[in-house]
C-alpha cells in the first residue's frame, strides 16, 4: 500500500496541502450538502462520498475530519489502487486504521477482491499482535463508481460495503453548482498567485461568462488547472488563448482536431437536451419519474440519457 499521510494543520502557506482545498459553496445543492456534512462529522459513524472524478472528494473528507472531534488529529490519504492485499509492511499499514484521527480511502472500489479482504481483515483488528479493542480511526470512503452495481456484479464484497456506508453523501458535479464556479476560480487564482508568487489576475467579463457557461466534465479539478494556467502565464488573454480552444471544444473527445459542422450542430443540440433534462430534473427536485413525465419521454429513456450524461447514480425513482 502506498498511503500518502497528510498530518492536519496549516502549512508553511497557510492553508491545505495541494488537492485539498474546501471552499464552501454559494449553490443550493452545496448549502444542503455542507449542512449535512456539519452534523455527519459530530458521529463517528463512516462516511461515503460518491462523486464524478475531479468534483472535491478529498476535499470534502478533510472538511468532514476538521469539522469533527477529531479535527486536531492526523488526516490520513490512502490511494485504493495502490493498496496491497498481501507482502511485507501489511501489519505496519492495518496499524494505519487505528487509534486517533481519520483516514479516507480513495476510490475504494479499486480494490481488487483480496485487498477488500485483507482491509476487512484489518478493520477487525486492533494491532499486530492480536490484541482487540483498539479504537479506530474515523473512516471515510470516496468514489466515482455506484458501489451497489459493484456489488451486484461481484465487484464489491457486500459486507465491505455495509462497512463503509454509515452515512452517504453524494456530490454535485460542477455542471451542477455553477453559482459556486466564481467563488472557486476566485480562490484558486488566490491559491496559485501565492504560490507562484504573482499579483492575482482579474479576470475580464468575456472569461467570467465562458466559465460560468462551460460544461466543466473535469468538475473542479478542471477550473484549478485553468486557473493555474491564467496565473502561471501571468498574461489572461495569452492564457485565454489556449483554454479558449478547450473551453468551446463542442465535442470533448477531439483532442485537439477540426470539427465539422455537423459534428458542432450534434454537440450543440446534446448541450441543449443537457440543459433541458437538467432543468426538468431541478424542477421535480431530482426525481426522475416525474421529471421523465414532464419530459414526455419513458423512464427508461430519461435513465438512459442520464448514464450517457454522466448522472446515471443521482435522483430518486
Amino acid at each position: 500500500m502506498e498511503s500518502h499521510g497528510v498530518e492536519n494543520g496549516p502549512t508553511a502557506m497557510g492553508r491545505a496541502p495541494l488537492g485539498l482545498d474546501f471552499v464552501e459553496g454559494a449553490s443550493p445543492n452545496m448549502r444542503s450538502l455542507e449542512a449535512v456534512m456539519r452534523e455527519v462529522a459530530q458521529s463517528e459513524v463512516p462516511v461515503l462520498l460518491l462523486a464524478e472524478r475531479g468534483a472535491g472528494k478529498k476535499a470534502t473528507a478533510r472538511r468532514v475530519h476538521e469539522l469533527s472531534r477529531r479535527g486536531k488529529q492526523p488526516f490520513r490519504l490512502i490511494s485504493c489502487a495502490r493498496l496491497r492485499s498481501e507482502g511485507d509492511g501489511n501489519e505496519e499499514e492495518a496499524s494505519g486504521f487505528l487509534g486517533a484521527g481519520t483516514v479516507f480511502l480513495e476510490e475504494v472500489a479499486e480494490l481488487s477482491l483480496e485487498a477488500q479482504t485483507w482491509l476487512l481483515q484489518s478493520l477487525g483488528r486492533s494491532n499486530g499482535n492480536g490484541t482487540r479493542g483498539q479504537a479506530l480511526a474515523r473512516l471515510i470512503c470516496g468514489s466515482a463508481r455506484d458501489l451497489e452495481a459493484e456489488v451486484t456484479a461481484g465487484n464489491l464484497r457486500e459486507d465491505l460495503y455495509y462497512r463503509i456506508s454509515g452515512v452517504c453523501l453524494r456530490l454535485p458535479p460542477l455542471r451542477q453548482r455553477r453559482e459556486d464556479i466564481p467563488l472557486l476560480m476566485e480562490h484558486f487564482l488566490r491559491k496559485y498567485g501565492r504560490d507562484f508568487q504573482r499579483a492575482v489576475p482579474l479576470l475580464s467579463e468575456e472569461t467570467q461568462r465562458l466559465f460560468a457557461e462551460y460544461s466543466w466534465p473535469g468538475n473542479v479539478k478542471e477550473l484549478e488547472n485553468a486557473a493555474k494556467a491564467i496565473v502561471a502565464l501571468g498574461d489572461e488573454a495569452v492564457a485565454m488563448g489556449g483554454l479558449r480552444a478547450m473551453l468551446l471544444r463542442p465535442d470533448s473527445g477531439n483532442n485537439g482536431r477540426q470539427v465539422s459542422l455537423k459534428q458542432a450542430s450534434r454537440a450543440a443540440s446534446r448541450e441543449a437536451e443537457k440543459e433541458i433534462i437538467l432543468r426538468a430534473l431541478n424542477r421535480t427536485r431530482w426525481n426522475r419519474r416525474r421529471a421523465a413525465q414532464d419530459l414526455q419521454i419513458s423512464y427508461k429513456a430519461l435513465l438512459y440519457k442520464l448514464k450517457q450524461m454522466g448522472c446515471s447514480e443521482y435522483g430518486a425513482t
